[in-house]
């Protein structure tokens, strides 16, 4: 008798949670396993991004309006209608980032600009350089390094029509170099930037 083997489970991705009208869309590098098992974005309680966003001024509206005083991975889709949504680089989920493939990020950055540039969006919000840097490259075409850009964190010069560029640390745990306390101070200054598009 031939014993099988347990069937590998058939990891999808996770929907990207688009509109027209959103104020940010926050762009994540790829989706792990762990959230996509859960169907929901940033899923894994030691990410920094819902205790950020939630003790943030950028979710004071949606929060108010869920009647919730922290919002958690649950809330991802729920918050389309209060202006903010969610969408990846790369859509194909892995345990960690160290899994994608070489060049898979640039690969998959003009396949995101095609994304976005269907919705009418006030900010794209990348989540760390890691994911900013390959867009900007293959997907605006600009260069990078020693002769050309290096971006760092905040707004950038670059736009997709009407769409700012926004860039914050990652909010993964493994990120070290930024605190949760800046992670909540980077999503203000987010906040703040919005206000000043009026």
């Amino acid at each position: 008798m031939v014993s099988q083997l347990p069937a590998q489970p058939a990891y999808t991705t996770l929907p990207d949670l688009l509109a027209d009208g959103l104020d940010v869309v926050f762009i994540g590098i790829n989706p792990s396993l762990y959230s996509v098992q859960r169907g929901h974005y940033f899923a894994r309680s030691t990410n920094r991004f819902w205790p950020a966003l939630s003790r943030s001024r950028l979710s004071e509206r949606a929060r108010h309006a869920l009647g919730v005083a922290t919002l958690g991975p649950e809330h991802d889709a729920a918050l389309l209608p209060h202006g903010l949504g969610f969408t990846d680089v790369v859509k194909r989920p892995t345990r960690n980032v160290s899994e994608l493939g070489p060049g898979e990020l640039g690969r998959c950055a003009p396949k995101l600009l095609a994304r976005l540039e269907r919705y009418d969006i006030r900010v794209a919000c990348f989540q760390g350089l890691t994911g900013y840097r390959p867009f900007l490259r293959y997907a605006l075409g600009k260069p990078l390094g020693r002769r050309g850009l290096d971006p760092e964190l905040g707004a950038q010069t670059e736009r997709l029509g009407s769409t700012y560029l926004f860039v914050v640390p990652s909010p993964s745990p493994a990120n070290f170099h930024f605190t949760p306390a800046d992670q909540v101070a980077w999503y203000d200054r987010l906040a703040a930037f919005l206000d000043a598009l009026g």
